[in-house]
């Protein structure tokens, strides 16, 4: 569907056009036209699918029309993380280039001068506040922000707003605004909590729900089986032939980021790392010399690499089996974007294989292994283990010994060391 053939104002469509957008993505075609109708929604849709457009395109089309308060804040968009909401702040600024409507992004850092910045537009009343939950609470709490005039509220990647432990955060901000409201939430997934919250500040939503989406097609992907010791080596081994560009890292935490680019840089790679522990103006520099090609690789943590919007990764590499399916949808989703090509590889240690099984299963299709280098010696057989079950009932008290063999454990369910237990 065309953008032309939704029912958007002429400033919006200009807006379109000037950016070259033409075509409406499955998720901009089925929640558009509800959001056009008033109704609250909730979108589950993954990032990458265009939804930061599917609801500022609707709401900027009506504030447009006019009949909202000039000198008040009309829509509230709550982000996770800084990263995030800069990038709803620039597709703002091209989306309301034709249209008298202002809006000031609130996301924090320690530049007092910022500070000053945001508070002044949010007293003054920008049209649209995007702003990252602990920042805006910091606004409120000092008494000069009124949201009482509130007409859209939206939450993006609220599963991961309520990951990072932002629940209270939005709740404390839901107290500030209008029951008269409409209510907007995407989310990648849909779990209990998401499913609460929704009821609680949602009203009669309609819920679009896209297809938990596979890995695009043009992502070629691969892994390798390996021990844990042998992941550096397939690196080098893969960077000796090629020089890397373009190039994401994902490890599970931030001291896996941070011992991966010591060695990469031991190396010679030239590589940057992304993760909670740095300044927010160090995270911005790093991005932005990532973005412009002064860095080949990138090691991050899923938190804070969630909201890189970058267009070209060549290759992705999950430098650990991520824990849920989901997850590796994410990671993977960062490369072969705008009609691009891209590869996405996953180191998989011996106590990953039966994670890395259950990853597989989702996509219903065995992921293509490739052969460890040679001067790395062999890797483990991969030989994933499956939820045990009995009669109908599953084994708990059983784990698997170093030899081979299986030993009596106390009560809790069984796993291998630094393994999680397998959810059936």
């Amino acid at each position: 569907m065309k953008f032309s053939e939704l029912n958007l104002e002429d400033s919006v469509l200009d807006a379109l056009d000037a950016m070259n957008f033409q075509e409406c993505t499955p998720v901009q075609e089925h929640t558009i036209p509800v959001i056009l109708e008033g109704k609250d929604l909730i979108g589950v849709a993954q990032t990458g699918t265009g939804k930061t457009a599917a609801y500022l395109l609707p709401v900027l089309n009506q504030l447009s029309k006019g009949g909202y308060p000039e000198d008040a804040i009309n829509c509230i968009i709550m982000s996770p993380t800084r990263e995030l909401a800069m990038q709803i702040d620039q597709q703002m600024e091209g989306f309301s280039y034709f249209m008298p409507v202002s809006s000031v992004a609130v996301y924090g850092g320690n530049d007092g001068i910022r500070f000053e910045q945001e508070k002044k537009g949010l007293t003054l009343g920008a049209d649209v506040v995007i702003a990252t939950p602990g920042r805006l609470i910091s606004h409120l709490s000092l008494g000069y922000v009124d949201l009482s005039k509130v007409s859209f509220f939206i939450l993006d990647e609220a599963d991961r707003m309520l990951d990072m432990g932002f629940s209270d955060d939005i709740m404390q901000i839901v107290k500030y605004l209008p029951k008269e409201r409409q209510t907007i939430m995407f989310s990648a997934t849909m779990p209990t909590k998401i499913q609460q919250l929704a009821k609680t500040i949602l009203h009669d939503p309609v819920e679009v729900k896209l297809a938990v989406s596979k890995p695009a097609e043009k992502v070629i992907q691969a892994a390798y089986i390996c021990y844990e010791a042998q992941k550096l080596g397939i690196i080098q081994s893969l960077f000796q032939s090629q020089q890397p560009e373009r190039v994401i890292i994902f490890a599970s935490s931030k001291l896996k980021v941070k011992e991966v680019t010591k060695a990469l840089k031991r190396m010679k790679l030239n590589v940057g790392e992304m993760h909670s522990d740095l300044e927010q103006s160090q995270r911005e520099e790093i991005m932005h010399e990532f973005r412009n090609r002064r860095i080949d690789i990138l090691v991050a943590t899923d938190i804070v690499a969630r909201g890189i919007d970058i267009d070209d990764i060549r290759l992705v590499i999950n430098y650990d089996v991520p824990h849920d399916s989901e997850d590796y949808v994410h990671r993977i989703g960062r490369t072969a974007r705008a009609n691009n090509d891209g590869c996405a590889i996953t180191f998989v240690s011996e106590t990953e294989q039966t994670r890395f099984k259950q990853i597989e299963t989702f996509l219903g299709k065995d992921i293509y292994k490739l052969p460890v280098p040679e001067e790395l010696g062999e890797g483990p057989v991969y030989a994933p283990r499956t939820s045990r079950k009995e009669g109908g009932k599953q084994v708990k008290n059983f784990s698997r010994n170093k030899k081979g063999g299986w030993k009596k454990k106390g009560g809790n369910h069984a796993k291998k060391q630094g393994e999680r237990t397998v959810k059936n």
